[in-house]
C-alpha cells in the first residue's frame, strides 16, 4: 500500500501579502493528494481568519472524512494549534502539552490511525504532529517531554510511528536525539557529495535557506520511498514555510 504524508505550517493562512487566503492552502494540499496531512498554526474562532474553524473547512474542502484539532494557544478570541487531516479513521486523539516554563505554548496532537482495511502488516499507524520552540534548549526540553509522555512511552519500537512538524531545529540538534536515541529514521534529510546529512530546505517560503519542516519514522512496516518539497509557484506566498511531501511503502 501506497502511503503520502504531507507536513506544513499554514502560517492560519494568511500568506507573505498579510491576505488571508484559505484557498490558496486547498490548492496545494489538493495537488499532492496525501493521505495524511499535518498542519502547524491552524485558527479555529479567530477573527484574523474570519473566525473559521480552518481544520474543519480543510477537511470539508478536500473530502477528508477524519480530521483532529490540537489546541495549542488561546487568543483573546478564538485558539490556535495543529490539526491532522486523514482518509483513515482516527480511533484515539489527545493534545500533548509541551510548553516550557514561560515560554509560548507548544504542543504535539498524537492520533492513531486505523489502517486495517488497508494492510494486514500496520494495523495501527501512530502519528505525533507538533510544533516546537524557537530555542536550542526549550526544544531540547520538548523532545524529551514528548519521549516521556504515556501515548509515546507505551509504544512498542516495531509499531509504525511518525513523528513530523515544524521542529524549528536549524542546525539538526535534534536528529541524534530521535536517530541515535529514539531509533527513528529521518525522512527529509538529503545526502551530500560528501556523505553529510542536510535537511530539506523548507525557510522561509521564498527562499528557503533552513529546514525547519521535517519527518522522522519508525517501523519496519514502513518503507521509506521518497521525499520532496512542495515547488508551486502558490506555495511561495500562501505561508512562511513550504510543505513537505514524503512517500512510504507499507509491506
Amino acid at each position: 500500500m501506497n502511503l503520502r504524508i504531507l507536513s506544513y505550517n499554514m502560517h492560519r493562512a494568511i500568506g507573505f501579502d498579510r491576505k488571508f487566503a484559505p484557498e490558496r492552502i486547498i490548492e496545494i494540499l489538493q495537488t499532492y493528494n496525501a493521505d495524511i496531512v499535518l498542519l502547524q498554526e491552524v485558527d479555529e474562532g479567530a477573527p484574523r481568519s474570519r473566525e473559521l474553524k480552518l481544520a474543519q473547512e480543510l477537511a470539508e474542502a478536500l473530502d477528508y472524512p477524519y480530521y483532529a484539532m490540537g489546541h495549542n494557544v488561546t487568543l483573546r478570541k478564538g485558539k490556535y494549534g495543529n490539526a491532522t487531516l486523514s482518509r483513515f479513521p482516527i480511533i484515539q486523539e489527545r493534545n500533548i502539552d509541551l510548553t516550557i516554563g514561560k515560554h509560548k505554548r507548544r504542543g504535539c496532537q498524537h492520533t492513531t490511525l486505523d489502517l486495517s482495511k488497508y494492510t494486514t502488516s500496520a494495523r495501527f499507524l501512530d502519528v505525533f504532529n507538533l510544533h516546537l520552540g524557537l530555542m536550542a534548549n526549550e526544544r531540547q526540553k520538548q523532545a524529551g517531554l514528548l519521549s516521556r509522555a504515556k501515548e509515546f512511552r507505551e509504544l512498542s519500537p516495531d509499531t509504525p510511528c511518525i513523528i513530523a512538524g515544524d521542529f524549528n531545529d536549524w542546525r539538526s540538534l535534534l536528529r541524534a536525539f530521535y536517530v541515535e536515541g529514539l531509533g527513528f529514521k529521518c525522512a527529509t534529510d538529503k545526502k551530500n557529495d560528501s556523505g553529510n546529512c542536510k535537511a530539506i530546505k523548507t525557510f522561509p517560503s521564498f527562499s528557503p535557506q533552513g529546514g525547519l519542516d521535517r519527518l522522522y519514522y519508525r517501523g519496519d512496516a514502513l518503507q521509506f520511498e521518497a521525499a520532496k518539497r512542495c515547488r508551486l509557484k502558490v506555495s511561495k506566498i500562501a505561508s512562511d514555510h513550504l510543505p513537505i511531501i514524503i512517500d512510504f511503502e507499507i509491506e
